[in-house]
């Protein structure tokens, strides 16, 4: 007679799991699949995949570790979390590189056959040492089960040579982990299937290894507990699971669609930024234009044949390429065409680190052109904010005529959330300038192509319009004419338009509000781009507690909102955390002389809760 076995289920109100292994291990997919499960369940996510830097490291290296981690849960959730409550790691050097942010009493799922021998010296544990059986792993619960061979048995049967069926490992692991989270794997077993449905035999491997470990846990007498997280109670709408770079393709595609503007975006590919094209080149039932330039400054450069073609054009990239770009975009400047230039932002100098997160491209952002190229700057807050604010610079770069930086980075692009999308009739609309039509526009029965209206905004007129002839070109331009003019005077007052025409920008953004907390707090919290999450949490947090503390952050970096000074000097202090070394206090030391002191992390990784909280308490009394 069968035993039967109780077990016990423990309610949560979030979870941090970590999946951890080789990049073979298919990580990125296990990650993947768990969150759209329970997203469709209904949770409330953040994702951060974190891919090691090399294409291919040596198997079971540290430097060759993959991981995915994800938060998930019933309340509101701004960021993947800062420790684990659950690690699952395929192999000794992926446990070795994640340990220090397992919770204490937190659960270890390791895949046994990953800590032969050969493995743990690869982990560089040294002579016999092996966590999972000399005591060191005794403050968490550890479940040691030998992944591998119980995939290959479930497989025994199948057509598939020992690498394949070895690769279902994953899908072990996943349904065991379903079990573990009262998830059911029905959407991995239609995804299989649809991914696999012109190789039946790999499709039916995977799901006899998925349905494998969903059993095994429910059968085993070693697992008699179990996790329950309830459904988030999210605004009513249509989700979706969205990614950084996903949502910015969207968002490009939205503003071309509604505004019946022929969408172009030309780019060369480069880590963490190539997803933008990838993505867009699936959309061309939308009519959208891809082009894989063969280096960056072709692409840039016909981004911008395309807006003076009169189409909505856009380009991405990361640092080292937008630093390719440079010239080009201060052609775009002078020229004063519409075009959104992308920056994915990644570790730097150089090559730095292609993997890794960081926000060090502020200054090249607002300065980092020949001579005085000003444009507006927009940074990203979240992945799901990618579309709002692409969308945004999309309105800007028409209406205003003139290229748009919008800073995104590595932990945005990648990182996933559910994104409650709307409908395209309630997308803003975007109002191209109008062909001029009067008598000032011309002189002598020739075009003026830079005459301006109240916002020095020139008209936006596609080459080739009859009787709106006009060349464009890199020197400077005559006031009303564009003709080549080396007059200091004219060069003097060009460059003074120019800057007040992204000034005057200030006008048509939205005033600067508090995210959290109040108007005259002791200390404000001033954030851009992806430090949004963890500073909102743990604003969050100690508002909660009572602690006089606000968050302020900024979508519009180039113009400032137009109240920003005035709000900031409420706060009898300001700190700025940045993944850089202080790039926006000195922008905000300088143009309003307050002493914002900057709070500065270069590691490569986001900002966690913990740490900001803390650098909140070293400032306040």
């Amino acid at each position: 007679m069968q035993k039967i076995v109780e077990k016990t289920l423990t309610k949560s109100d979030e979870v941090v799991i970590l999946f951890a292994g080789d990049s073979g291990d298919g990580i990125q997919l296990t990650g993947g699949q768990f969150t759209e499960t329970v997203e469709l369940f209904g949770n409330d996510i953040s994702t951060f995949p974190n891919y090691p830097a090399d294409i291919r490291a040596p198997i079971g290296t540290l430097s060759g570790v993959s991981g995915f981690q994800l938060k998930f849960g019933c309340v509101e959730v701004f960021t993947p979390g800062d420790k684990y409550d659950v690690l699952v790691v395929m192999n000794a050097a992926a446990l070795k590189v994640n340990l220090a942010n397992l919770k204490t009493g937190g659960v270890i799922i390791a895949n046994l056959s990953g800590f032969d021998a050969k493995n743990l010296k690869l982990a560089k544990y040294i002579d016999n040492e092996n966590p999972l059986t000399d005591h060191s792993l005794d403050g968490y619960k550890v479940h040691a089960i030998d992944i591998t061979k119980m995939t290959r048995e479930a497989l025994k049967e199948s057509s598939l040579g020992m690498k394949e069926i070895d690769r279902c490992k994953n899908m072990f692991v996943l349904g065991f982990v379903y079990w573990m989270f009262s998830q059911k794997p029905d959407n991995t077993i239609r995804f299989i299937r649809d991914k696999f449905k012109k190789k039946p035999e790999v499709a039916e491997a995977n799901i006899t290894a998925l349905k494998t470990g969903y059993h095994f846990g429910d059968t085993s007498e070693t697992f008699t507990s179990r996790f329950q997280v309830k459904a988030a109670k999210l605004p009513p709408g249509r989700y979706r699971n969205i990614n950084g770079n996903q949502a910015v393709a969207l968002a490009l595609v939205a503003a071309a669609r509604r505004n019946d503007l022929d969408l172009f975006y030309a780019s060369y590919p480069i880590t963490p930024a190539s997803d933008i094209l990838h993505e867009l080149s699936k959309h061309k039932n939308f009519g959208v234009k891809t082009f894989q330039a063969e280096d960056e400054i072709a692409a840039a450069c016909a981004a911008i044949g395309s807006s003076f073609a009169g189409g909505l054009a856009a380009t991405g990239s990361s640092g080292p390429g937008i630093a390719l770009k440079g010239e080009a975009l201060g052609l775009a400047v002078i020229l004063e065409l519409p075009m959104v230039i992308v920056n994915v932002q990644r570790g730097g100098p150089s090559t730095g680190l292609p993997t890794k997160t960081e926000q060090a491209d502020l200054m090249q952002a607002m300065f980092g052109r020949h001579g005085e190229a000003p444009m507006p700057v927009l940074a990203v807050a979240s992945p799901k904010d990618c579309f709002d604010t692409v969308y945004e610079a999309s309105r800007i770069a028409v209406e205003h005529m003139t290229p748009v930086l919008v800073l995104s980075d590595g932990y945005i692009a990648n990182g996933a959330e559910p994104w409650r999308f709307p409908a395209s009739e309630d997308l803003p609309e975007i109002k191209k300038p109008p062909l001029p039509d009067n008598g000032k526009a011309f002189r002598e029965d020739a075009y003026l192509p830079y005459i301006r209206d109240e916002n020095e905004v020139r008209p936006w007129v596609p080459v080739g319009t009859e009787k709106y002839e006009h060349r464009i070109g890199g020197l400077e331009k005559e006031l009303l004419t564009g003709n080549v003019s080396y007059d200091p005077e004219n060069h003097e007052r060009m460059v003074a338009i120019r800057a007040r025409k992204t000034e005057q920008i200030a006008g048509d953004i939205p005033q600067q509000t508090i995210n959290r907390g109040t108007e005259g707090a002791d200390l404000c919290v001033l954030s851009w781009g992806s430090t949004y999450g963890a500073i909102e949490t743990a604003v969050r947090d100690l508002v909660d507690e009572g602690v006089p503390v606000a968050h302020v952050h900024l979508r519009y970096i180039n113009p400032f909102p137009s109240n920003l000074e005035k709000l900031l000097r409420t706060f009898r202090k300001v700190i700025i955390p940045e993944m850089n070394r202080g790039q926006l206090s000195v922008m905000i030391r300088d143009r309003f002389l307050i002493d914002a002191r900057t709070v500065s992390k270069m590691k490569g990784l986001p900002f966690t809760v913990d740490e900001i909280k803390e650098a909140i308490q070293n400032e306040l009394p």
